[in-house]
């Protein structure tokens, strides 16, 4: 969003006021994460489809006992356990290596389509969430000028705070002796 010193907020230079951000709506990006599953879903084209189907088939347990039963199968008969006739494939299984190895290249390659879209869309998910972000920050700015708390005083009880809970989540003591230098006690916060 840009902005032009006009559209700036009366209490601070560098932050646009809420205002200017609905005024602004219209022209931001209006992809929500319901929109975006449904966006993906039309740009799926057949053959991400198809790598999308394989991929999940692939990952799934079954497709591993397939396999298991596969394999065993090809051995017992190429090793003659229902009869010479049946042999096909005599060890060291030379036909069985190669379609193996054909199998492994195109299941790499639909797992490899099916990622490159994931990281695609992970991307539009972040995109989505920075924008998220962004907004909350310029409202959050705007209502902490409206109240009028003094910027410092809040960020420095925000970092004890995170040094709280993150000495919560480490096992450390839950607040370090004298808590962060400067740090105002929560009581002295405007009200």
């Amino acid at each position: 969003m840009t902005l032009t010193p006009g559209q700036r907020g009366a209490g601070d230079a560098n932050v646009p006021s809420p205002a200017d951000s609905v005024t602004a709506t219209p022209h931001r990006s209006m992809v929500t994460l319901p929109h975006e599953r449904e966006t993906f879903a039309r740009m799926r084209g057949t053959e991400e489809r198809v790598a999308d189907a394989i991929t999940r088939s692939a990952g799934r347990m079954r497709f591993a006992y397939l396999h298991a039963v596969w394999f065993a199968g090809w051995i017992l008969v190429n090793l003659g356990v229902f009869g010479k006739a049946a042999v096909f494939d005599p060890y060291p299984f030379g036909l069985l290596t190669m379609v193996v190895s054909l199998e492994a290249i195109f299941l790499s390659t639909f797992v490899m389509v099916s990622q490159n879209r994931q990281a695609a869309r992970d991307n539009i998910r972040a995109d989505i969430d920075f924008e998220t972000n962004l907004r909350s920050e310029v409202w959050s700015a705007h209502i902490g000028r409206s109240l009028g708390l003094d910027a410092e005083q809040v960020e420095l009880e925000v970092q004890r705070l995170v040094a709280q809970s993150r000495a919560r989540l480490d096992g450390s003591p839950a607040d370090p002796p004298g808590g962060l230098p400067g740090t105002p006690e929560p009581a002295s916060l405007p009200k």
